[in-house]
């Protein structure tokens, strides 16, 4: 059984989570820590003894790549599925730590503790997602780390880490809800190509994102309302402060829009006015 290190509130168990290198420690922390906010046995006003620290915790691989590096293979081979496995557990990592970040790094702001609440919530399903993706890449002969990764999610949380607003903005509203637009096209390809396993894992992912959306726009237009600002201006506004490229269309508007994410906030900001 892996021993956690002691902690006494939300904030504390963040921490440790986000700096842990060992994976399993990382999502055992994140998990133990959601179930115990849960239960109350933590406060969120014990002492705030350790830092956030700028950059998560890793081990030594993945190699860390820019995207424009990072190779694109074809989904019909077994390759390209542990390839796309791959990606995805790396992104399910990231948002291990980008989930925690928010705990952390905003744990004294003025809001209900029904926001902590939701976020232990996200942190407790994706590290659920970082284990089935990676039990599955076990399942077909690989594991994470095998391949190189990029960098690109967790800037976004060096970007806004001054910003809760901000954050809300560029984490859940643009870069999860990136996931409600591409996962099904995966799914449906996956099955295209009989590896039933690995869709089911990505009906569980999109399922449980539709969620972690919801959350984000909740509290985005709770931050906005508190401020008597209209959401989707104060949206576009901070995309354009704070995220790098234009939005990327096609955009899975229903499944946005059953998260809070209306058509308003998005449509007037992607690189092509000529959109399905």
């Amino acid at each position: 059984m892996t021993m956690l290190p002691t902690f006494h509130s939300p904030r504390g168990a963040a921490v440790a989570a986000i700096s842990a290198a060992d994976l399993d420690v990382k999502t055992e922390l994140a998990q133990e820590a959601a179930r115990r906010w849960q239960r109350r046995t933590l406060s969120l006003r014990s002492p705030l003894d350790r830092p956030v620290p700028l950059r998560p915790g890793r081990p030594d691989k993945p190699v860390l790549t820019p995207p424009t590096k990072v190779k694109k293979r074809s989904l019909g081979s077994l390759k390209g599925r542990i390839a796309l496995l791959h990606s995805i557990a790396h992104i399910e990592l990231n948002a291990v730590d980008l989930a925690l970040d928010i705990v952390a790094r905003f744990a004294t702001e003025s809001v209900p503790n029904s926001f902590f609440d939701g976020w232990m919530k996200v942190a407790f399903e994706e590290a659920k997602h970082f284990r089935m993706v990676r039990q599955r890449l076990h399942d077909l002969g690989a594991d994470y780390g095998d391949l190189p990764a990029h960098d690109g999610l967790w800037q976004a949380a060096h970007d806004t880490r001054n910003d809760l607003t901000a954050r809300l903005a560029v984490v859940p509203l643009i870069l999860e809800a990136r996931g409600l637009d591409v996962t099904p096209a995966l799914q449906a390809r996956m099955r295209e190509t009989g590896d039933f396993e690995t869709a089911a894992v990505l009906d569980v992912i999109y399922e449980d994102e539709k969620g972690h959306v919801a959350v984000g726009a909740k509290w985005f237009r709770f931050l906005c309302a508190r401020e008597k600002k209209d959401p989707a201006a104060t949206f576009q506004q901070l995309v354009r402060a704070n995220f790098r490229g234009p939005l990327k269309a096609p955009f899975n508007d229903i499944a946005r829009a059953e998260a809070g994410l209306t058509p308003s906030f998005y449509r007037s900001m992607t690189a092509s006015t000529n959109l399905s």
